[in-house]
């Protein structure tokens, strides 16, 4: 007990530190807006119509920029619900197994029933000593925050707080509206930096401020823009930071874009479906942030690469799968309620491919009365895996692919 009193300074000491990137962005944008509403607007433009454009354009602007980083500071990040967390009872069972098989065999019993479907690179279940909980699909620990944070994508040093589910899309707000501010007052200081050095602005304390507002606002505009379009890509591709440093692991191996769902469903799921939200820090991601849509992707090595017929891999694959699917939220239905996209064969010479996997549809769409999520289909020599994933199911049928023109059924 005696260590408690060290260690709690040390991290009020840590926890201000953390504090000090933030306090440094707070007074470069409090000076800029001094440096740009009274030195370049208010004293050195003398146009009463330009004056006004700027102020009104400038503030907009501003004030979403300001808001948006409020929220990505001081939303808390989520953490998993109680059905990931092991009872005490559990905890004592595990606790008692020394044999790491052993203790894999209880974490399977216990998340059985739960929408989990990454594993470690070797292939056990993802577990938080730390939290004791059992990880959800791309959900990690937070060094820093010491916690486990649904679709973490990083811990950020310039807003002091863990970027993930809950506040992703501030986060992406937050760069749009920073990258547009920056840009704003480069695009509006330019002229009068070039009179800066043409000798023609007054000799008075303004030219400073208008030249070093200038000199930042280019430089963080490089910076951002560059940040700003690779988080784009990410979302573009659903992936988070960490997943597109290492690939999220399934059943069937290491997959990077195993929870990508296409353009259009990957943005909705990060930004909500009423456009009307899109461009305003309020949250309207889809989802519980526990679970998500996923393609199952990579062929299975343990697959028989012989056809050996259509029922019996549907029984192997149902009998392999640890984890059934739960159903998920209606956030999260409404991404599976399109018209199934059906993967295309890369390739200009796969065309015969695609024909085969077309020539299914018939038999699929008898395995199931609801709609379809994307399918997608692996070829293995004469052999296609087709790997279907709906939202209260999730099945695997290994079918022979035709030698010949497939006849109707």
């Amino acid at each position: 007990m005696a260590p408690s009193g060290p260690r709690s300074i040390k991290r009020g000491c840590q926890r201000v530190l953390y504090w000090i990137p933030v306090l440094f962005i707070a007074l470069i944008v409090a000076w800029s807006y001094y440096a740009y509403v009274l030195q370049l607007c208010i004293e050195s433009i003398e146009d009463t119509g330009e004056k006004v454009v700027y102020l009104l354009v400038y503030h907009v602007i501003f004030i979403m920029f300001v808001w948006a980083y409020w929220q990505t500071i001081f939303t808390k990040p989520m953490n998993p619900l109680k059905e990931f967390q092991l009872s005490h009872s559990d905890k004592e069972l595990l606790e008692r197994e020394d044999r790491g098989e052993s203790q894999q065999e209880i974490l399977r019993r216990i998340a059985k029933d739960l929408p989990i479907y990454t594993r470690t690179n070797s292939g056990a279940i993802r577990f938080c000593d730390r939290c004791q909980l059992l990880k959800p699909d791309r959900c990690h620990h937070c060094s820093v925050c010491d916690k486990c944070i649904l679709k973490m994508d990083h811990h950020c040093p310039w807003v002091n707080n863990c970027v993930g589910f809950s506040n992703y899309k501030f986060f992406m707000l937050f760069l749009a509206y920073s990258l547009l501010y920056c840009l704003f007052i480069t695009a509006t200081d330019l002229q009068y930096f070039i009179k800066f050095w043409t000798k023609g602005l007054p000799d008075t304390q303004a030219k400073f401020h208008i030249l070093f507002l200038f000199f930042s606002a280019s430089m963080f505009s490089i910076s951002l823009a560059s940040l700003f379009i690779y988080h784009c890509w990410l979302v573009c591709k659903n992936r988070s930071t960490l997943e597109a440093v290492r690939a999220p692991v399934f059943r069937h191996g290491t997959d990077k874009n195993g929870f990508s769902l296409g353009f259009t469903k990957n943005f909705l799921q990060v930004f909500g479906d009423e456009a009307k939200y899109w461009p305003v820090p309020i949250f309207s991601s889809l989802g519980d942030g526990c679970s998500f849509p996923t393609c199952l992707v990579n062929l299975d090595p343990e697959q028989p690469s012989s056809p050996s017929g259509s029922s019996s891999a549907s029984k192997s694959a149902g009998e392999g799968r640890q984890f059934p699917s739960k159903p998920l939220r209606e956030s999260q239905s409404r991404l599976l309620t399109s018209t199934p996209s059906w993967s295309e064969n890369e390739g200009a010479g796969d065309k015969d491919k695609k024909g085969a996997t077309d020539s299914f549809r018939p038999e699929m769409s008898t395995l199931s009365s609801s709609v379809f999520v994307p399918i997608r289909t692996w070829h293995n020599g004469g052999d296609i895996l087709v790997v279907c994933h709906h939202a209260t199911c999730t099945c695997e049928f290994n079918m022979a692919r035709p030698t010949s023109s497939p006849q109707k059924p």
